[in-house]
């Protein structure tokens, strides 16, 4: 079910008038599609932010545009890094009838059998791409690493039977595997960088579209 999320539309594109828009707590977006024409638009940053963290980055979203609604996906978010603020995003209108290719992230659960015996789990693909109808897409991918040895993996060949979608990637690719520990380090599982911020997401649909700021 598609989650609603206001927007206003923005009269034009002066410097000016997006630095209003952003001093009232709003982001400059765009939103088109192949059945809809291009527009600039703002919305809340905290309802967004909000949204985002409840519902994923790949969620269905209603999108009110001064009483017209369009069913949208998040395309791409532009963050300033120094402030960790949005600055940009942009709305694609999907056709809920036709799939679309995005990106989902991987989430890693158990604790691999090799790391009690002094391994180290060393997970290489965050994110799968994938091909669904947009309300079939998930939030993540599950993966399960408790029967992992050292010295074993999993590779995108060994999880493709368990998933609802279609991954695109290549089968041979190692999603994650566990590896013989340096003698300075402790067991467990080694942190590879943190994760993107929730405004940031997890994936993008591929459409096709202008940026506009």
């Amino acid at each position: 079910m598609a989650v609603a999320l206001q927007a206003t539309t923005r009269p034009d594109l002066k410097n000016s008038t997006t630095r209003k828009f952003r001093e009232n707590g709003q982001v400059p977006c765009i939103l088109y599609g192949k059945k809809v024409e291009s527009q600039p638009i703002a919305v809340d940053q905290i309802n967004f932010v909000k949204l985002v963290r409840d519902e994923g980055r790949n969620s269905i979203i209603s999108l009110d545009v001064n009483g017209k609604k369009h069913e949208v996906m998040v395309y791409d978010m532009q963050v300033d890094p120094l402030k960790n603020e949005l600055v940009h995003i942009d709305f694609c209108a999907v056709d809920m009838s036709s799939e679309v290719d995005t990106e989902v992230k991987v989430h890693l659960v158990g604790e691999a059998a090799g790391v009690g015996e002094g391994g180290m789990v060393s997970h290489l693909v965050h994110q799968l791409s994938i091909r669904a109808l947009p309300s079939e897409i998930p939030s993540e991918i599950t993966v399960d690493i408790s029967t992992l040895n050292i010295g074993d993996s999993i590779q995108v060949k060994d999880i493709i039977g368990q998933q609802s979608v279609e991954i695109t990637n290549d089968p041979e690719e190692t999603i994650v595997t566990v590896l013989v520990q340096p003698a300075e380090q402790e067991p467990g599982q080694v942190e590879e960088e943190g994760e993107p911020e929730a405004v940031q997401g997890d994936g993008e649909p591929q459409a096709e579209g202008n940026e506009e700021q």
